[in-house]
């Protein structure tokens, strides 16, 4: 049996949709709120993992470079540590803003030369700035 819609006081009801509404307002908010958050650290660190792989080629770049200073492919004589140059800046596609600076050692042992070749590849700037080192050995 259903009540007498008559008989029921509606002054004394109480409502709970306005309370609930805003309950429910908040919490999505903050859902929204946190999931921006959580895609902007997503997209910095996409863009520092791109400079980052970028960096460490130009280091390798720059690397290469200084082997083919150091070791000519004319085959006429060898290079040193002085025909090596210091700094590469790349110009090419994938390689915009990037450069590495090389610094070579040798040491001569039993009259046999060793080149320690440090190249460091850095790209981008500010805070998407990436750096990476490479170390390459070589005798002549």
């Amino acid at each position: 049996m259903s009540p007498d819609i008559r008989s029921v006081n509606f002054k004394k009801q109480r409502g709970m949709g306005l309370p609930m509404a805003l309950f429910i307002i908040t919490i999505l908010a903050m859902i929204i709120a946190a999931i921006t958050d959580l895609e902007e650290s997503s997209g910095v660190g996409f863009s520092l993992g791109v400079n980052s792989t970028r960096a460490f080629y130009a280091a390798e770049s720059g690397a290469q470079v200084a082997m083919a200073e150091i070791f000519p492919t004319s085959g006429i004589g060898g290079g040193s540590c002085t025909s090596v140059t210091a700094s590469h800046t790349f110009n090419q596609l994938g390689f915009n803003n990037c450069k590495a600076d090389i610094v070579c050692t040798s040491v001569t042992v039993d009259s046999i030369d060793y080149y320690t070749l440090t190249s460091t590849g850095s790209c981008g700037s500010g805070l998407d700035r990436a750096a990476r080192v490479i170390d390459v050995r070589a005798r002549q």
